[in-house]
């Protein structure tokens, strides 16, 4: 009989002979690709993140922490002579790509999953091109009015178990007396007017967004775990004066100027796609694009039905559709179930071949699946979500290679993660799959200056700094 020494003698040799093989296929991988990093002084943390856009006139309007700047997408058309014809961004989050581009003369389609996603460029695109200089003066009327404080009569806000206690009882009832001013307008003002008040959701409640879930200021009473204080909480009043005023000073023409709007209007068309890229890709007609320029959601546990559940809640987005909508996301968090991938798309079956051979992947999978039968992995759901992500994401550059024109670049910012310990190489296992595809991987941009673990990661197992990499594939 073998004691209980000799198990775990046992267990962490095996855990130590799987990491081994682990970094020998990691180093021989890395070797491959040697030539073909470049660390890219240009892009700083504030290039690929929202933190540029924060200055900028109309992309700054919503926080959208996944965002990558207006400026990375100039930069990179520029670069590499993208200047006339159509791009693609299958996960187009805030719209980034699409107004970037549509604003040096590219048409762009985009694809998009979350409501708020959605919801931010189709008021960027009712800004464009439906709204008139009476709208613009009935928007400026109601903000000078504060009509919204006249009103005793309210619209319900509504509500998902996630949100419940989100606002004081005074936010809550200035929200809904809010709402219900709203109605009182033309529906291209309502639009405008609803969406200023997305903007500044997270601003007047006790929540932050704080990657994986919400974070509860102390003063909510939820009394969950460590107590945070988030700080100075806005009232509604100041918060939605300062948001309209934002949108109007960002819109208002200069004394100089005569039409409206001349600053953000975009010179080329912008098509919005609704839903899932795996559902919608298929259906892309084949050598359409010039370049695709994306940054999909990372393998590290977000999930952003829980952060954006305040604005997915005002939204009208229900319990049921919340389920749905974390299901049809790319597996991302611990609770993506498997997608049968060949059902949705036979053609795929090149794309898993690929991930089933990959064999960096496959260890790592191996190494997470021997972690959670020892009991070292803090969700069980990790290695279910880290092959999900490849397996889909293989499926996502297969369809990408089959839209692009030929010449035509993909452009893709991405992380690396890292899990019980082993890091895993995503740029690495991706650049993989985009060569066995059919792609050349003409460079991977590195960020100077690698990102550090979460501080739980770097507690446990040490600073090992993870890449972040922007990837430049073409097809041939």
């Amino acid at each position: 009989m073998i004691g209980p020494s000799k198990v775990s003698i046992t267990s962490a040799e095996a855990e130590s002979s799987i990491l081994v093989e682990v970094d020998r296929l990691d180093n021989q991988l890395y070797d491959r690709f040697q030539g073909r990093f470049q660390v890219q002084p240009a892009l700083t943390r504030l290039l690929v993140s929202f933190q540029a856009n924060k200055t900028r006139p109309i992309y700054r309007w919503y926080k959208y922490k996944e965002a990558f700047s207006a400026s990375l997408i100039e930069l990179l058309c520029q670069q590499y002579e993208i200047n006339q014809g159509k791009v693609l961004d299958p996960f187009a989050g805030s719209g980034t790509t699409l107004f970037a581009a549509s604003g040096i003369g590219l048409n762009s389609d985009g694809i998009e999953l979350l409501p708020i996603g959605q919801q931010i460029i189709d008021t960027k695109k009712l800004l464009d091109s439906q709204f008139t200089t009476d709208d613009f003066n009935q928007l400026k009327s109601f903000l000078l009015s504060q009509k919204w404080k006249n009103f005793k009569d309210k619209v319900t806000l509504p509500e998902l178990r996630i949100t419940k206690g989100a606002y004081s009882q005074e936010t809550r009832a200035a929200i809904e007396q809010y709402l219900r001013a709203c109605l009182d307008q033309n529906i291209r003002v309502q639009a405008i007017l609803r969406f200023a008040l997305l903007c500044v959701l997270e601003s007047i409640s006790y929540t932050r967004k704080d990657g994986q879930y919400l974070r509860w200021d102390y003063r909510s009473g939820r009394g969950q775990g460590k107590q945070f204080n988030k700080g100075e909480i806005l009232e509604l009043d100041y918060a939605i004066t300062a948001k309209i005023n934002e949108i109007i000073n960002d819109l208002e023409p200069s004394t100089q100027q005569i039409e409206l709007f001349p600053i953000q209007k975009h010179l080329a068309e912008i098509r919005l796609h609704k839903g899932s890229c795996l559902d919608i890709m298929p259906g892309l007609p084949t050598n359409t694009y010039d370049a695709i320029i994306t940054s999909p959601p990372y393998c590290n546990r977000y999930d952003y039905t829980r952060t954006y559940a305040l604005e997915l809640a005002l939204l009208g987005i229900t319990e049921k559709d919340l389920t749905n909508l974390r299901q049809q996301m790319l597996s991302c968090t611990v609770e993506n179930r498997s997608k049968d991938l060949l059902n949705i798309n036979q053609d795929w079956k090149l794309a898993r071949s690929i991930a089933d051979s990959q064999m960096l992947l496959q260890a790592t999978l191996k190494y997470l699946e021997h972690q959670k039968s020892v009991g070292k992995l803090n969700n069980n759901g990790i290695p279910r979500m880290v092959r999900g992500y490849f397996y889909e994401m293989a499926c996502v550059m297969q369809e990408c290679l089959r839209v692009l024109k030929p010449g035509g670049y993909l452009f893709m910012v991405n992380d690396n993660v890292r899990y019980a310990g082993a890091s895993i190489s995503v740029d690495l296992i991706l650049s993989d799959f985009s060569e066995l595809l059919g792609f050349v991987v003409e460079n991977i941009l590195v960020l100077p200056g690698d990102k550090g673990n979460s501080s739980q990661q770097m507690g446990n197992h040490g600073r090992d700094p993870l890449r972040k990499c922007v990837y430049i594939w073409k097809k041939p």
